[in-house]
């Protein structure tokens, strides 16, 4: 395998992770399945972006806000936990069709409803954002968008949404992947593409970080925005290609 088929992809996913706060797993998984069984390919996704959000976190580190993380990280990581079981067992594309559909509806949504970036969402659709993030993260690594869009409605500027999900995003990593290599799903086998990965998610994260200096709230929302609908097209249609 030549070592730049993992290092572009890590790069792109630290500059994605950078700019939005999520999303280096929907950029990885892209690639990562055509060397590596699913489970595991959703397992090195979850492990690449570390450097990534650990950069992040300690840069934003004057703004994170813990008690803001603490209910919704025990309800993702006891859902995740499960569907990590169920990735070996049960036909994913119809599942990715319908995350598809509703990314690109809250996409649309959300660009198109100016108020929306400073109002807190209802607690019932908070734990359905959490619920839904943690099933797919169990099963393909991809758990951000969503969180994404709920600690960005709990914010009032761009530095407290970025340390408030970098925070989240730090838990998930070091459970989900505790929890991988634990199962045996992760082994030494894999190090050596998660390595490669790593480094060329700093080397996006860095530059990503220099863009991000210039950028508001409303515009690091707008990126948002428009990266959760193009995440939304790419898993409805590879989804749909693959059943018919």
């Amino acid at each position: 395998m030549p070592w730049y088929f993992v290092i572009i992809p890590g790069l792109l996913a630290g500059l994605v992770q950078g700019l939005t706060g999520f999303g280096p797993a929907i950029v990885l998984m892209v690639f990562l399945p055509s060397i590596l069984p699913m489970a595991k390919a959703a397992g090195v996704a979850g492990m690449i972006p570390v450097i990534s959000v650990v950069m992040m976190a300690i840069h934003y580190r004057r703004y994170i806000n813990l008690k803001r993380i603490v209910w919704p990280f025990l309800l993702y990581a006891t859902v995740a936990s499960a569907s990590i079981h169920l990735g070996g067992t049960m036909n994913v594309q119809i599942s990715r069709v319908l995350l598809g559909c509703l990314l690109m509806a809250l996409s649309i949504y959300f660009l198109f409803t100016h108020t929306s970036v400073q109002k807190e969402f209802p607690l019932w659709v908070a734990v359905i954002f959490v619920f839904i993030s943690g099933f797919f993260s169990g099963l393909f690594g991809i758990g951000g968008p969503l969180m994404a869009l709920y600690f960005l409605s709990l914010s009032d500027s761009k530095e407290e949404y970025m340390a408030t999900v970098q925070s989240f995003f730090v838990c998930d990593m070091l459970f989900t992947s505790s929890f991988r290599v634990f199962s045996g799903i992760i082994t030494l086998n894999e190090l050596p593409i998660i390595l490669i990965g790593i480094v060329g998610a700093g080397i996006g994260t860095f530059v990503a970080g220099k863009l991000l200096d210039h950028m508001n709230l409303q515009l690091v929302s707008k990126c948002i925005y428009i990266f959760i609908g193009l995440s939304g097209i790419y898993y409805f249609v590879s989804s749909l290609i693959n059943i018919l």
